[in-house]
């Protein structure tokens, strides 16, 4: 016992009177050592200072002190260490000993005593704190950008799930969203909604100022027949947008190739990087627009010298009109085909009736004007002229077939071969019809016997007639139906002035409204059969006219003349008689 005593024991043995002295009775009848106020003062400052009030509900500050299986093992200055489940912090898989985390105490202890903390929810407070503060001084913000959803992208802000709208990705339009998942990003808060815990970012706004500063300075220095660099932003059926870095220029459908095109995307495509040349722009340089066939050499300094007029040429049916097609007979350079050049014949059709778009055709350079860049092609030129033996092979009297091409309201064309037509005038279409309008006698198509009237080979006219393929049957009708016969038929239609008459299937009659008159006074009606007599009859005209009435009004005349006749007679017997008398009564007196 006296081996273990301490040093300050033996010296107090030494010296009771000092020790007595010494003696502090106050820590011997409470059982604790007093302390001094100043040392009591500066360690309740110190447990204020270092130690943390386990009762708040604020974000602190710990440690990682260990780490198991499943939870991190966290100080901060508590009674106790606290504890966080690793699921909270699955965004950030390298987390080790010694990082500093922010913690929310969520339960102060639980059955085992244990202080449970929680870095999701602080992460969350601290997060939203951040995103105000970030809203309010207009900060730049990383984001993670999550995944894809209607309408845009869901980013990933301090840990709060935030709304990318796809019109706010970038200042072009985005074809593929997908290529941003997985990304980091730079973005600003434009909204937040406190309601609903909504925020708003943009990446777009970030770039719209550097683009603003860069569009200043690139439109402070356009100037016409600059070549610039640009991006294919969008592409039209009238032209095509070009991007100059924040600056939007068009090129026009007819300014991307020297060569017609259907659709602009036959020559270049979205996000096709190309160079292009500055053709004009408006006063502020707002509307610009660009060229890019003027980069290349105009293909009619390009054409050949061998070619001139007279030569045979192939190429490709690139436009069709009314008028007439263009080919191109070297890319970019074109020549027109008449429709009056594409066949001998003079009777013009569409030019849709020769080619077709695409097709392959050849043909003879009639007019070559380097200067204007004009050409005039002809096909009709590739065959002989169908005129130049003409009066061989279709003299005047020869008859023939041809095909109904066309009418007009004084007659028909007939094709008798490529390049030969004529016409029929509508009174030499039948001899004995009365036609108003080609239609009533013939169709488009139609195969037609005809004889050739007139030919005159230096106006390339032919007249041609189809009557005269056949007989005249006015001729034979002028005895079987002259003036004076008598034909038996019924009356077919009542008309104006009078009433019709058919004779045979070629003559129809006029009776006039008195000569309809029957023996009783009474006319007669449709569908009554009588006998008619013809009073008139003109085969240049074809006009017949017929009488029911002259045929017993005649009958009535001889009548009438046989009685004066007879009444003359008797009147002529009488007065030689009365004379007789009258002469012997004159001798008597003589006597």
């Amino acid at each position: 016992m006296a081996e273990t005593q301490t040093k300050t024991e033996q010296e107090n043995q030494k010296n009771p009177e000092e020790f007595l002295a010494n003696f502090d009775w106050h820590n011997y009848e409470e059982g604790i050592e007093k302390v001094e106020e100043e040392k009591l003062q500066e360690f309740e400052k110190l447990v204020e200072e270092n130690f943390v009030d386990t009762a708040d509900e604020e974000v602190v500050e710990g440690v990682v002190v260990h780490l198991t299986d499943r939870e991190a093992i966290i100080d901060i200055n508590a009674k106790s260490e606290g504890v966080v489940s690793l699921n909270e912090f699955r965004y950030n898989p390298d987390l080790k000993v010694g990082d500093k985390v922010e913690v929310l105490i969520d339960v102060r202890e639980d059955r085992t005593g244990q202080l449970v903390l929680s870095h999701r929810k602080a992460r969350t407070i601290k997060a939203w704190d951040r995103v105000n503060a970030a809203y309010d001084n207009g900060e730049i913000v990383n984001g993670f950008v999550k995944c894809r959803t209607k309408g845009g992208m869901i980013v990933d802000v301090f840990g709060i799930e935030a709304f990318l709208p796809g019109s706010q990705i970038d200042v072009k339009p985005i074809r593929d969203y997908d290529q941003y998942v997985g990304k980091t990003m730079e973005f600003k808060v434009v909204k937040i909604n406190h309601e609903f815990k909504n925020v708003v970012v943009s990446h777009k706004a970030l770039i719209e100022a550097d683009i603003e500063e860069q569009k200043k300075e690139i439109i402070s220095q356009l100037e016409k027949g600059q070549v610039l660099e640009g991006v294919v932003k969008n592409i039209t059926s009238y032209g095509v947008f070009i991007d100059l870095g924040g600056v939007d220029g068009l090129i026009h459908i007819t300014d991307l190739s020297w060569s017609r095109i259907n659709h602009p995307s036959e020559v270049v495509e979205l996000d096709q990087k190309l160079n292009v040349v500055i053709l004009d722009f408006d006063d502020n340089k707002s509307r610009i627009q660009l060229g890019l066939k003027q980069l290349q050499k105009h293909p009619w300094e390009a054409l050949s010298d061998d070619i001139k007029v007279g030569d045979k040429v192939k190429g490709k049916v690139v436009v069709i009109a009314d008028y007439g097609a263009f080919i191109e007979v070297a890319e970019g350079v074109e020549g027109l085909i008449h429709v009056s050049e594409m066949s001998w014949s003079t009777h013009l059709r569409s030019a849709q009736d020769f080619v077709s778009v695409g097709d392959e055709v050849e043909a003879v350079v009639l007019t070559l004007d380097r200067e204007e860049r004009k050409m005039s092609l002809g096909i009709k030129q590739l065959t002989p002229d169908p005129w130049t033996d003409i009066t061989s092979k279709y003299p005047v009297g020869s008859k023939h077939e041809g095909i109904v091409r066309n009418f007009t309201n004084f007659g028909v064309f007939v094709e008798l071969e490529e390049g030969i037509d004529g016409l029929i005038y509508i009174s030499d279409l039948s001899w004995t019809k009365k036609i108003k309008h080609p239609s009533e006698f013939v169709s488009v198509g139609d195969k037609l016997e005809v004889e050739v009237l007139e030919l005159d080979v230096d106006g390339r006219k032919l007249s041609l007639g189809h009557k005269q393929t056949t007989e005249n049957p006015w001729d034979k009708y002028e005895t079987e139906f002259g003036v004076g016969t008598v034909h038996t038929t019924e009356v077919s239609e009542i008309v104006d002035k009078g009433a019709t008459i058919n004779l045979n299937e070629d003559i129809v009659a006029f009776v006039p409204s008195r000569h309809l008159e029957k023996e009783d006074g009474k006319k007669l009606k449709k569908g009554e059969t009588a006998e008619f007599k013809v009073i008139e009859f003109n085969k240049e005209f074809k006009r017949v006219v017929a009488s029911h009435t002259a045929i017993f009004k005649e009958q009535e005349e001889k009548n009438v003349k046989s009685a004066n006749n007879a009444s003359v007679e008797k009147t002529t017997l009488g007065d030689l008689d009365a004379l007789a008398e009258l002469k012997e009564k004159m001798d008597k007196e003589k006597k």
